[in-house]
C-alpha cells in the first residue's frame, strides 16, 4: 500500500507500507495479533501529492500535485534498501500556470501514463523513455476530474462539469462526447469511477459511475448514452467549499456495489442492483464512520476521508484515508434479509 502528504511544505512523506498479515491471505481469519501497517520503504517530495499511481508490472510510481501539470516517476528501491528515490519528471507543454495533473497508468504494451488537467491537454507518455505516444485533440478547455483506461486501446476522460468524453487512440482525430449530465448548477462538480469488468467482458459493457458535490449519482452505459442504466441521490451532507476529494468507486469482487466518499469523515457503500433512473435517495448498505470518531484535530475540525480503495481479492474490505493523516482498513458483516 502505497501513500503520500498533500502539504504546502517541502517534506512530504511517501510511504510504502506492508499490510498487516491478515490482509495477506485470501481466506478469511480471525482475530490476528498484528493490526498494524509496517514501513517497508520512503522518500520525500518536495511538492503536494495530490495524485499518485502505482505503474503495474513495474516498481515505478506516478504522482502529480500543484503548482503545476508536471508529474514526478519514483522509482521503489530493491530489496538492500529502504529509500523511494525520484527518477525522472515529465514536464507538460505549456504546464505553467495549470492546475494539477489527473492521471491513470497500465502497463499493458509499455509502462505508460495517460495524464491532463484540462479537455485539450490529455496525453499518454511512456513512463520510461518520457516519450509521448499519444495526444488527444479537442477544442474544449473545461478542467478535468479524472482519467482512465478502459483498455489498452480506449480512454475515458471525465469533466469536473460532469461531462464524459471516449477516445480510441488508433483513432487520432479527437475526443468523442459520450453523454452529458442531467440538469446540474454551474457550481456543482463531478468525479468518475470505473469498474474492471471480468476476463473476457467488453470494457464499454461496464457501467460508468459519476459522483457530484450534491450527492447526485448516476450510472452510465457506454454502448447507450442517450439514457442514464440509473439515478440516485446519496445521502450526504451539504458540500462544503472544497470537493477536491470527492471519490466514487466500484467494487472489484461484489456484484453492483459502489462505495463513495469526500463529503466528510464516512464512506458510504451502496448496492445499486435495485436503482432505477427516478433520482430518490438511496439507502447506503453500510457506513464506515471510524475517521470521525477519531475526534477533531488541532484546528478543531472533524477529519475529512480523503480516498478509499477497494481490496482486489476480499469482497467487502476497504481502505480510506483522511486528513488527520489516519489510514484504515475495514469491512462489515452481509446482512440477513433485510435486517
Amino acid at each position: 500500500v502505497c501513500v503520500a502528504g498533500y502539504g504546502q511544505s517541502d517534506g512530504n512523506e511517501i510511504l510504502q507500507l506492508i499490510p498487516p498479515p491478515t490482509l495477506l491471505t485470501k481466506e478469511t481469519q480471525g482475530l490476528c495479533p498484528e493490526r498494524d501497517f509496517k514501513v517497508e520503504c520512503g522518500g520525500f517530495s518536495e511538492r503536494p501529492v495530490y495524485s499518485l499511481k502505482y505503474v503495474p508490472d513495474t516498481s515505478l510510481m506516478v504522482t502529480s500535485g500543484p503548482p503545476n501539470s508536471s508529474l514526478q516517476v519514483w522509482q521503489v528501491s530493491a530489496e538492500d534498501s529502504d529509500v523511494i528515490k525520484s527518477v525522472s519528471t515529465l514536464a507538460t507543454e505549456n504546464c505553467t500556470g495549470q492546475s494539477w495533473a489527473k492521471i491513470a497508468t497500465i502497463s499493458a504494451r509499455a509502462p505508460w501514463v495517460l495524464h491532463g488537467s484540462r479537455l485539450d491537454r490529455v496525453q499518454i507518455t511512456e513512463v520510461e523513455s518520457r516519450k509521448s505516444v499519444y495526444t488527444a485533440a479537442s477544442r474544449g478547455s473545461e478542467e478535468l476530474s479524472g482519467l482512465a483506461f478502459l483498455d489498452c486501446n480506449t480512454l475515458l476522460v471525465c469533466c469536473a462539469t460532469g461531462r464524459l468524453c471516449l477516445a480510441d487512440i488508433r483513432q487520432p482525430q479527437g475526443l468523442v462526447e459520450a453523454v452529458s449530465v442531467p440538469a446540474a448548477s454551474c457550481s456543482e462538480q463531478w468525479c468518475v469511477g470505473t469498474r474492471h469488468g471480468a476476463q473476457g467482458l467488453e470494457p464499454s459493457s461496464q457501467p460508468v459511475a459519476r459522483l457530484s458535490s450534491r450527492g447526485l449519482l448516476t450510472l452510465t452505459d457506454l454502448r447507450k448514452t442517450s439514457e442514464f442504466l440509473a439515478l440516485a441521490k446519496a445521502r450526504v451532507p451539504s458540500p462544503g467549499s472544497g470537493t477536491e476529494f470527492l471519490c466514487v468507486s466500484w467494487a472489484p469482487a461484489l456484484e453492483g456495489c459502489l462505495a463513495i466518499s469526500g463529503f466528510d469523515g464516512t464512506v458510504h457503500v451502496y448496492d445499486t442492483q435495485s436503482w432505477d433512473s427516478s433520482g430518490r435517495e438511496a439507502e447506503p448498505i453500510f457506513v464506515h464512520k471510524g475517521h470521525a470518531f477519531g475526534g477533531a484535530g488541532g484546528s478543531g475540525e472533524l477529519p475529512l476521508v480523503t480516498v478509499h480503495t477497494w481490496h482486489l481479492q476480499k469482497p467487502r474490505t476497504l481502505l480510506s484515508a483522511a486528513n488527520d493523516g489516519s489510514l484504515h482498513v475495514w469491512d462489515w458483516v452481509q446482512p440477513c434479509g433485510k435486517c
